[in-house]
Protein backbone atom coordinates (compact mmCIF):
# COMPACT_ATOMS: atom_id res chain seq x y z
CA UNK A 1 0.00 0.00 0.00
CA UNK A 2 0.99 3.17 -0.54
CA UNK A 3 1.62 6.15 2.37
CA UNK A 4 -1.15 7.51 1.58
CA UNK A 5 -3.24 4.62 1.79
CA UNK A 6 -2.06 3.06 4.21
CA UNK A 7 -2.73 6.82 6.26
CA UNK A 8 -6.57 6.67 4.89
CA UNK A 9 -6.93 3.06 6.46
CA UNK A 10 -5.03 4.08 10.01
CA UNK A 11 -7.93 6.84 9.96
CA UNK A 12 -10.94 4.40 8.73
CA UNK A 13 -9.52 1.92 11.63
CA UNK A 14 -9.55 4.62 14.47
CA UNK A 15 -13.41 5.26 13.57
CA UNK A 16 -14.23 1.97 13.67
CA UNK A 17 -12.82 1.61 17.09
CA UNK A 18 -14.57 4.46 18.23
CA UNK A 19 -17.86 3.02 16.68
CA UNK A 20 -17.00 -0.46 18.37
CA UNK A 21 -16.66 1.46 22.03
CA UNK A 22 -13.36 2.20 22.22
CA UNK A 23 -12.23 5.68 23.83
CA UNK A 24 -8.80 5.65 23.10
CA UNK A 25 -6.48 4.80 20.35
CA UNK A 26 -3.04 4.65 19.05
CA UNK A 27 -0.58 3.04 16.99
CA UNK A 28 3.35 1.65 17.75
CA UNK A 29 5.60 -0.28 15.90
CA UNK A 30 6.84 -3.57 16.59
CA UNK A 31 9.56 -2.79 18.24
CA UNK A 32 10.96 -4.64 21.28
CA UNK A 33 10.47 -2.65 24.45
CA UNK A 34 12.94 -0.60 26.24
CA UNK A 35 11.76 -1.13 29.94
CA UNK A 36 12.60 -5.47 29.85
CA UNK A 37 15.41 -4.52 32.15
CA UNK A 38 12.94 -2.95 34.96
CA UNK A 39 10.61 -5.78 34.10
CA UNK A 40 13.29 -8.72 35.11
CA UNK A 41 14.70 -6.93 38.05
CA UNK A 42 10.95 -6.76 39.49
CA UNK A 43 10.92 -10.68 38.57
CA UNK A 44 14.00 -10.82 40.38
CA UNK A 45 12.84 -9.24 43.45
CA UNK A 46 10.11 -11.32 43.75
CA UNK A 47 7.63 -8.69 43.61
CA UNK A 48 5.58 -10.88 41.56
CA UNK A 49 4.63 -12.82 44.66
CA UNK A 50 2.98 -16.12 43.72
CA UNK A 51 2.21 -15.34 39.88
CA UNK A 52 4.75 -17.95 38.60
CA UNK A 53 3.26 -17.98 35.18
CA UNK A 54 5.14 -14.46 34.52
CA UNK A 55 8.78 -15.37 35.13
CA UNK A 56 8.94 -18.33 33.04
CA UNK A 57 11.12 -18.39 30.63
CA UNK A 58 8.45 -18.66 27.75
CA UNK A 59 6.78 -15.65 29.31
CA UNK A 60 10.26 -13.71 29.75
CA UNK A 61 11.06 -14.42 26.13
CA UNK A 62 7.52 -13.28 24.46
CA UNK A 63 7.93 -9.92 26.70
CA UNK A 64 11.36 -9.60 25.28
CA UNK A 65 10.20 -9.02 21.45
CA UNK A 66 6.48 -8.73 19.92
CA UNK A 67 7.69 -10.57 17.08
CA UNK A 68 8.65 -13.98 19.23
CA UNK A 69 4.44 -13.84 19.65
CA UNK A 70 3.66 -12.73 15.95
CA UNK A 71 6.93 -13.19 13.71
CA UNK A 72 4.64 -11.54 10.92
CA UNK A 73 4.23 -8.53 13.57
CA UNK A 74 4.45 -4.81 12.19
CA UNK A 75 2.42 -2.27 13.87
CA UNK A 76 0.26 -2.93 17.13
CA UNK A 77 -2.93 -1.13 17.90
CA UNK A 78 -3.31 0.11 21.54
CA UNK A 79 -7.02 0.11 22.45
CA UNK A 80 -8.09 2.33 25.74
CA UNK A 81 -12.14 1.07 26.88
CA UNK A 82 -13.31 4.03 29.84
CA UNK A 83 -15.00 2.32 32.96
CA UNK A 84 -16.64 4.49 35.95
CA UNK A 85 -14.48 6.24 38.42
CA UNK A 86 -14.31 5.23 42.05
CA UNK A 87 -17.78 6.72 43.71
CA UNK A 88 -16.97 10.35 45.47
CA UNK A 89 -18.76 8.89 48.45
CA UNK A 90 -15.53 6.62 49.14
CA UNK A 91 -13.24 9.40 49.82
CA UNK A 92 -13.59 9.62 53.54
CA UNK A 93 -12.43 6.10 53.39
CA UNK A 94 -9.48 6.07 51.52
CA UNK A 95 -7.31 4.88 54.73
CA UNK A 96 -8.76 1.30 54.83
CA UNK A 97 -7.64 0.68 58.35
CA UNK A 98 -9.94 3.60 59.87
CA UNK A 99 -12.21 2.06 62.59
CA UNK A 100 -15.78 1.88 61.85
CA UNK A 101 -18.41 2.85 64.40
CA UNK A 102 -21.23 0.53 65.45
CA UNK A 103 -23.90 2.63 63.71
CA UNK A 104 -21.57 1.51 60.18
CA UNK A 105 -23.27 -1.29 58.07
CA UNK A 106 -20.64 -3.83 56.88
CA UNK A 107 -20.29 -2.91 53.62
CA UNK A 108 -17.93 -4.28 51.05
CA UNK A 109 -15.85 -2.36 48.57
CA UNK A 110 -14.80 -3.89 44.74
CA UNK A 111 -12.63 -2.17 42.66
CA UNK A 112 -14.45 0.19 39.95
CA UNK A 113 -13.36 -2.13 37.06
CA UNK A 114 -15.30 -5.37 38.15
CA UNK A 115 -18.70 -3.64 39.22
CA UNK A 116 -19.70 -4.17 35.35
CA UNK A 117 -19.53 -6.90 32.57
CA UNK A 118 -16.05 -8.94 32.31
CA UNK A 119 -13.90 -7.04 30.50
CA UNK A 120 -12.52 -9.87 29.18
CA UNK A 121 -15.91 -10.75 27.31
CA UNK A 122 -16.97 -7.68 25.97
CA UNK A 123 -13.49 -6.33 24.72
CA UNK A 124 -12.39 -9.58 22.99
CA UNK A 125 -15.28 -9.81 21.23
CA UNK A 126 -14.45 -6.49 20.02
CA UNK A 127 -11.08 -6.44 19.09
CA UNK A 128 -12.17 -9.74 16.77
CA UNK A 129 -14.99 -7.38 15.17
CA UNK A 130 -11.96 -4.80 14.62
CA UNK A 131 -9.43 -7.13 12.97
CA UNK A 132 -12.67 -8.46 10.78
CA UNK A 133 -12.83 -5.05 9.71
CA UNK A 134 -9.31 -4.49 8.76
CA UNK A 135 -9.55 -7.48 6.87
CA UNK A 136 -12.18 -6.50 5.04
CA UNK A 137 -10.76 -3.32 4.04
CA UNK A 138 -7.81 -4.51 3.02
CA UNK A 139 -8.89 -7.92 1.32
CA UNK A 140 -7.33 -10.32 2.61
CA UNK A 141 -6.64 -12.43 5.70
CA UNK A 142 -3.39 -10.89 8.02
CA UNK A 143 -1.67 -12.49 10.92
CA UNK A 144 -2.84 -11.11 14.27
CA UNK A 145 -3.04 -11.91 18.10
CA UNK A 146 -5.50 -9.73 20.06
CA UNK A 147 -5.22 -8.87 23.92
CA UNK A 148 -6.91 -7.69 26.41
CA UNK A 149 -4.96 -7.91 30.03
CA UNK A 150 -4.28 -11.61 28.30
CA UNK A 151 -0.84 -11.52 26.59
CA UNK A 152 2.63 -11.52 27.55
CA UNK A 153 3.25 -8.42 27.00
CA UNK A 154 4.59 -5.11 28.27
CA UNK A 155 1.36 -3.16 27.70
CA UNK A 156 1.73 -0.05 29.46
CA UNK A 157 4.95 0.74 27.81
CA UNK A 158 3.66 0.30 24.38
CA UNK A 159 0.60 2.51 25.28
CA UNK A 160 3.17 5.13 26.25
CA UNK A 161 4.96 4.40 23.00
CA UNK A 162 1.46 4.62 20.68
CA UNK A 163 1.02 8.30 22.89
CA UNK A 164 -1.86 7.39 24.80
CA UNK A 165 -0.26 8.89 28.32
CA UNK A 166 2.61 8.13 31.06
CA UNK A 167 3.21 5.60 33.66
CA UNK A 168 2.29 7.05 36.80
CA UNK A 169 3.75 6.43 39.97
CA UNK A 170 1.28 3.72 41.32
CA UNK A 171 2.34 2.32 37.78
CA UNK A 172 -1.04 2.80 36.09
CA UNK A 173 -1.14 4.59 32.78
CA UNK A 174 -2.73 7.90 32.73
CA UNK A 175 -4.25 9.88 30.17
CA UNK A 176 -4.01 13.49 30.81
CA UNK A 177 -7.88 13.56 29.38
CA UNK A 178 -9.03 10.73 30.94
CA UNK A 179 -7.02 10.08 33.99
CA UNK A 180 -6.42 5.98 34.59
CA UNK A 181 -10.10 4.44 34.61
CA UNK A 182 -9.54 2.20 31.37
CA UNK A 183 -8.87 -0.81 30.38
CA UNK A 184 -5.96 -1.15 27.82
CA UNK A 185 -6.10 -3.87 24.61
CA UNK A 186 -3.78 -4.55 21.65
CA UNK A 187 -3.91 -6.11 18.80
CA UNK A 188 -0.62 -7.39 16.66
CA UNK A 189 -0.73 -6.73 12.71
CA UNK A 190 1.04 -8.01 10.06
CA UNK A 191 0.93 -4.70 8.38
CA UNK A 192 2.35 -1.72 8.62
CA UNK A 193 0.75 1.52 9.83
CA UNK A 194 2.25 4.89 10.61
CA UNK A 195 2.97 4.89 14.50
CA UNK A 196 1.94 7.62 16.26
CA UNK A 197 4.62 9.79 18.37
CA UNK A 198 5.36 8.42 21.90
CA UNK A 199 3.77 10.60 24.91
CA UNK A 200 6.59 12.75 25.50
CA UNK A 201 5.87 13.91 29.49
CA UNK A 202 5.82 12.59 32.51
CA UNK A 203 2.85 14.44 34.68
CA UNK A 204 3.41 13.29 37.73
CA UNK A 205 5.90 15.51 39.02
CA UNK A 206 7.17 15.81 42.50
CA UNK A 207 3.45 14.52 43.52
CA UNK A 208 3.57 11.27 45.61
CA UNK A 209 0.09 10.89 47.02
CA UNK A 210 -0.68 7.65 45.79
CA UNK A 211 2.65 5.97 47.04
CA UNK A 212 1.47 7.86 50.54
CA UNK A 213 -2.13 6.55 50.24
CA UNK A 214 -1.30 2.94 50.30
CA UNK A 215 -1.87 1.43 53.30
CA UNK A 216 0.18 -1.00 52.74
CA UNK A 217 3.20 0.32 51.10
CA UNK A 218 3.04 -2.27 48.35
CA UNK A 219 3.73 1.15 45.12
CA UNK A 220 7.44 1.28 45.02
CA UNK A 221 9.34 4.13 44.07
CA UNK A 222 10.46 2.70 40.23
CA UNK A 223 6.93 2.91 39.50
CA UNK A 224 6.07 -1.04 40.08
CA UNK A 225 4.01 -2.28 42.56
CA UNK A 226 5.22 -5.32 45.39
CA UNK A 227 2.30 -7.75 44.73
CA UNK A 228 3.09 -9.33 47.82
CA UNK A 229 1.54 -6.26 49.98
CA UNK A 230 -0.81 -5.20 46.75
CA UNK A 231 -4.37 -5.34 48.26
CA UNK A 232 -5.75 -5.97 44.86
CA UNK A 233 -3.06 -8.93 44.37
CA UNK A 234 -4.24 -10.30 47.76
CA UNK A 235 -7.71 -10.13 46.84
CA UNK A 236 -7.47 -11.79 43.89
CA UNK A 237 -4.68 -13.15 42.67
CA UNK A 238 -3.72 -14.64 46.31
CA UNK A 239 -4.95 -17.72 46.58
CA UNK A 240 -3.99 -18.39 50.28
CA UNK A 241 -4.12 -16.76 53.35
CA UNK A 242 -3.83 -13.00 53.35
CA UNK A 243 -0.44 -12.41 55.23
CA UNK A 244 -1.89 -10.91 58.54
CA UNK A 245 0.86 -8.64 58.54
CA UNK A 246 -1.25 -6.88 55.96
CA UNK A 247 -4.56 -8.30 56.50
CA UNK A 248 -6.06 -5.38 58.77
CA UNK A 249 -4.89 -2.92 56.48
CA UNK A 250 -6.76 -3.90 53.72
CA UNK A 251 -9.64 -2.20 55.30
CA UNK A 252 -13.15 -3.38 53.77
CA UNK A 253 -11.60 -3.74 49.98
CA UNK A 254 -13.22 -7.69 49.00
CA UNK A 255 -12.36 -7.45 45.38
CA UNK A 256 -9.09 -5.49 43.96
CA UNK A 257 -8.23 -1.46 45.32
CA UNK A 258 -8.55 1.66 44.05
CA UNK A 259 -7.14 3.62 46.68
CA UNK A 260 -4.63 4.87 44.70
CA UNK A 261 -6.52 5.88 41.74
CA UNK A 262 -8.75 7.90 43.89
CA UNK A 263 -5.97 10.20 45.31
CA UNK A 264 -4.91 10.99 42.45
CA UNK A 265 -5.05 14.64 41.06
CA UNK A 266 -5.47 13.02 37.63
CA UNK A 267 -8.80 11.17 37.97
CA UNK A 268 -10.11 14.48 40.23
CA UNK A 269 -11.69 16.11 37.19
CA UNK A 270 -12.93 13.14 34.90
CA UNK A 271 -16.63 11.78 35.17
CA UNK A 272 -18.18 8.58 34.42
CA UNK A 273 -20.91 10.03 31.42
CA UNK A 274 -20.49 8.54 28.21
CA UNK A 275 -19.06 5.28 29.98
CA UNK A 276 -20.19 1.79 28.23
CA UNK A 277 -23.04 0.57 29.27
CA UNK A 278 -21.29 -2.95 29.74
CA UNK A 279 -19.27 -1.06 32.00
CA UNK A 280 -21.65 0.52 34.63
CA UNK A 281 -22.25 -1.40 37.87
CA UNK A 282 -24.96 -3.74 37.76
CA UNK A 283 -27.65 -3.59 40.83
CA UNK A 284 -26.47 -4.08 44.17
CA UNK A 285 -22.47 -4.23 42.91
CA UNK A 286 -21.32 -0.27 44.31
CA UNK A 287 -22.24 -1.69 48.14
CA UNK A 288 -22.10 -5.21 48.82
CA UNK A 289 -23.72 -6.17 52.48
CA UNK A 290 -20.90 -8.19 54.02
CA UNK A 291 -23.27 -10.38 56.13
CA UNK A 292 -25.44 -11.52 53.25
CA UNK A 293 -21.87 -12.01 51.23
CA UNK A 294 -20.82 -15.05 53.32
CA UNK A 295 -24.45 -16.98 52.98
CA UNK A 296 -23.65 -17.63 49.24
CA UNK A 297 -23.26 -21.10 48.62
CA UNK A 298 -21.29 -22.38 45.57
CA UNK A 299 -24.20 -22.26 43.68
CA UNK A 300 -25.54 -19.29 44.41
CA UNK A 301 -21.50 -17.63 43.94
CA UNK A 302 -21.58 -18.77 40.56
CA UNK A 303 -25.12 -17.42 39.73
CA UNK A 304 -24.71 -13.70 41.48
CA UNK A 305 -21.12 -13.53 39.30
CA UNK A 306 -21.69 -15.14 36.24
CA UNK A 307 -20.43 -13.05 33.52
CA UNK A 308 -18.56 -10.81 36.74
CA UNK A 309 -14.79 -10.59 36.75
CA UNK A 310 -15.20 -11.20 40.74
CA UNK A 311 -16.04 -15.11 39.67
CA UNK A 312 -12.16 -14.95 39.21
CA UNK A 313 -11.17 -15.04 43.44
CA UNK A 314 -13.90 -18.41 43.29
CA UNK A 315 -16.12 -18.73 46.07
CA UNK A 316 -13.25 -19.31 48.44
CA UNK A 317 -11.43 -16.72 47.87
CA UNK A 318 -14.48 -14.45 48.00
CA UNK A 319 -15.79 -15.49 51.25
CA UNK A 320 -12.25 -15.03 52.94
CA UNK A 321 -11.89 -11.52 51.68
CA UNK A 322 -15.63 -11.19 52.73
CA UNK A 323 -14.46 -12.15 56.39
CA UNK A 324 -11.46 -10.36 56.99
CA UNK A 325 -13.71 -7.56 55.69
CA UNK A 326 -15.87 -8.47 58.85
CA UNK A 327 -13.21 -7.24 61.25
CA UNK A 328 -13.89 -3.95 60.99
CA UNK A 329 -17.19 -3.90 62.76
CA UNK A 330 -17.27 -4.37 66.11
CA UNK A 331 -20.95 -5.31 66.18
CA UNK A 332 -23.08 -8.11 67.61
CA UNK A 333 -24.50 -8.72 64.66
CA UNK A 334 -21.10 -9.58 62.97
CA UNK A 335 -20.02 -11.59 66.02
CA UNK A 336 -23.05 -14.38 65.45
CA UNK A 337 -22.20 -14.41 61.62
CA UNK A 338 -18.83 -15.02 62.21
CA UNK A 339 -19.75 -17.79 64.65
CA UNK A 340 -21.96 -19.19 61.64
CA UNK A 341 -18.96 -18.90 59.61
CA UNK A 342 -16.54 -20.98 61.70
CA UNK A 343 -19.04 -23.56 62.76
CA UNK A 344 -20.82 -24.19 59.33
CA UNK A 345 -18.13 -23.05 56.60
CA UNK A 346 -16.93 -25.83 54.32
CA UNK A 347 -13.77 -23.98 53.21
CA UNK A 348 -10.96 -24.25 55.97
CA UNK A 349 -9.09 -21.19 54.57
CA UNK A 350 -12.44 -19.19 55.22
CA UNK A 351 -13.04 -20.78 58.74
CA UNK A 352 -9.45 -19.31 59.61
CA UNK A 353 -9.95 -15.95 58.63
CA UNK A 354 -13.32 -16.33 60.56
CA UNK A 355 -11.05 -17.01 63.55
CA UNK A 356 -8.53 -14.44 63.21
CA UNK A 357 -11.31 -11.32 62.48
CA UNK A 358 -13.07 -12.67 65.59
CA UNK A 359 -9.84 -12.05 67.46
CA UNK A 360 -9.60 -8.35 65.99
CA UNK A 361 -13.35 -7.37 67.11
CA UNK A 362 -12.38 -8.56 70.72
CA UNK A 363 -16.13 -8.73 72.07
CA UNK A 364 -16.65 -10.18 75.23
CA UNK A 365 -18.13 -13.41 73.67
CA UNK A 366 -15.01 -14.34 71.14
CA UNK A 367 -13.17 -15.86 73.32
CA UNK A 368 -16.29 -18.53 74.58
CA UNK A 369 -16.95 -19.01 70.65
CA UNK A 370 -13.28 -19.91 69.67
CA UNK A 371 -12.49 -22.29 72.81
CA UNK A 372 -15.11 -24.24 71.66
CA UNK A 373 -14.51 -23.97 68.04
CA UNK A 374 -11.13 -25.14 69.49
CA UNK A 375 -12.07 -28.17 70.91
CA UNK A 376 -14.35 -29.42 67.49
CA UNK A 377 -12.23 -28.11 64.73
CA UNK A 378 -10.28 -30.84 62.71
CA UNK A 379 -8.24 -29.38 60.14
CA UNK A 380 -4.86 -28.66 61.35
CA UNK A 381 -4.80 -25.12 59.54
CA UNK A 382 -7.48 -23.91 61.46
CA UNK A 383 -7.17 -25.33 64.55
CA UNK A 384 -4.09 -23.33 64.60
CA UNK A 385 -5.50 -20.35 63.58
CA UNK A 386 -8.08 -20.67 66.23
CA UNK A 387 -5.27 -20.92 68.93
CA UNK A 388 -3.43 -18.13 67.32
CA UNK A 389 -6.18 -16.00 67.78
CA UNK A 390 -6.83 -16.98 71.56
CA UNK A 391 -3.09 -16.09 72.10
CA UNK A 392 -3.84 -13.11 71.04
CA UNK A 393 -7.12 -11.97 72.85
CA UNK A 394 -5.27 -13.11 75.79
CA UNK A 395 -2.27 -11.50 75.65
Amino acid sequence: MSSEQTRKLKEEIKNQADLLGFDLFGVTNADPPEHLDTYKQWLEAGHHAEMHYLATERARDRRADPKIILPECKSILILGSRYPKTPEKWNDLTQPNNSHNSEQSPIGRISSYAVGEDYHDVLEARLKELVAFIEERIGYSIPNRCYTDTGPILERELAQRAGLGWIGKNSCLINPNHGSYFFLSEILLGIELEPDEAFPYDRCGNCTRCIDACPTNAILANRTIDSRKCISYLTIENKGEIPKEVRYQIGNWIFGCDICQMVCPWNRKINSRGIDTAFQARPGYSELNLLQETKLDQTSFNIKFRGSPIKRTKRRGYLRNIVSALSHYPIQEVVTTLEEVLFEEPEALVRAHAAWSLAQIGHSKVKEILSTAANTERDDSVLKAINQALQEIND
